[in-house]
């Protein structure tokens, strides 16, 4: 199997912003868990990043164009404004799932509408830095 996994804004910064709400792993430190849980369980995994809407865009294009077999994605602040994104994902014949580290429903107002979700196979809120095993986990047993 194969996935993308995709972060949005300001992942780059974990372990360094609002460490009560993201923790104190950095963003490299995530992305070696990633792969250790992937190489573990024969999947293979490309960890992207960017603070740019249009370059997350052109990261969920290519999954499907390099034909993976779904994406896992933490659209950041995007996640609550970008219906480019959302269309992005509506565009493309895989499945994705979005992940928030926080619950996003326990947080300001403003963030319990995610304006991806409704194109995603499903949503994982508040589990951290698990909640991306748990999209891998969703993808594989589809």
């Amino acid at each position: 199997m194969k996935i993308m996994v995709i972060n949005g804004p300001n992942l780059n910064f974990l372990g360094i912003r609002e460490k009560d709400i993201y923790g104190i792993m950095t963003y490299e430190d995530l992305c070696n868990y990633i792969k250790d849980y992937c190489d573990k369980n024969s999947v293979n995994v490309e960890i992207v990043q960017s603070n740019i809407e249009g370059e997350i865009i052109n990261f969920i294009q290519r999954a499907y164009l390099e034909k993976y077999d779904g994406i896992v994605i933490n659209p950041g602040a995007y996640t609550h404004t970008s219906v480019a994104i959302l269309d992005a994902i509506k565009s493309i014949n895989l499945p994705v799932v979005e992940v928030h580290l926080s619950n996003i429903y326990s947080r300001e107002e403003f963030r319990h509408k995610s304006v991806t979700a409704p194109a995603c196979v499903g949503q994982i809120t508040g589990f951290g830095t698990f909640g991306y095993i748990l999209g891998i986990l969703g993808l594989k047993n589809r």
